[in-house]
């Protein structure tokens, strides 16, 4: 397709994946005291879907494609 290019999307939603990780890694484990477990979890969630919406906003594009 000669204009392949332009009919992808270039909206990945990479940037509303680093809103949510770092929602979830500044919030969760105070709303969640009583729960450590659940407030541990939620920390390093926040991480990895932080990291990951880092990678599709920054990366992914850089990457070349053969």
């Amino acid at each position: 397709m000669v204009h392949g290019e332009h009919n992808r999307s270039r909206n990945s939603g990479g940037f509303a994946l680093i809103i949510l990780g770092a929602l979830l890694l500044f919030l969760a484990p105070n709303i969640y005291q009583d729960m450590r477990d659940l407030g541990t979890m939620s920390l390093f969630g926040g991480i990895i879907i932080g990291s990951i919406g880092f990678y599709l906003k920054f990366f992914r594009g850089r990457v070349k494609r053969e």
